[in-house]
């Protein structure tokens, strides 16, 4: 084996290696949060449930700033469930922009060709958006 080849296997294996330990803190991150945002509907239901005996829990829970929390937790969690949607998409359908995504994160990508790369995925994830946002004019809502 030439000594180049050699050092680019164990470039290869490092860099699988990284994504490895990456994707399992990704998923014991997505674990916690999943149970975290279980938690606070529990809470929030709850609270609900009481409200209506309590006027003066319903009013501390009517309150701009504890809804304009809530707000804000409902509009993250509405964007992170779009992202979802287009991340399953991708990695998931047989779609034509889908399937060029995958055999580019399939490829080997040399160290230099990195930021290239990512610029590439960027550009996939914005043009999927951009469809999804003209599509979505003429769908009725949720």
């Amino acid at each position: 084996m030439k000594p180049d080849a050699n050092l680019d296997l164990q470039r290869k294996d490092f860099m699988d290696r990284e994504n490895r330990e990456s994707m399992d803190e990704i998923h014991l991150r997505i674990l916690r949060v999943t149970e975290d945002m279980r938690a606070i509907q529990r809470e929030l239901n709850c609270a609900a449930m009481q409200a209506p005996n309590d006027p003066e829990l319903m009013e501390a829970l009517s309150d701009p700033p504890e809804m304009e929390s809530i707000q804000v937790l409902k509009s993250a969690l509405d964007q992170m469930r779009h992202f979802l949607w287009f991340y399953m998409q991708v990695m998931t359908s047989g779609s034509e922009m889908g399937e060029k995504l995958r055999q580019s994160l399939r490829q080997d990508t040399p160290p230099n060709r990195e930021a290239e790369r990512q610029q590439q995925l960027q550009k996939a994830s914005d043009a999927i958006m951009l469809r999804y946002l003209a599509d979505s004019k003429f769908r009725k809502p949720n």
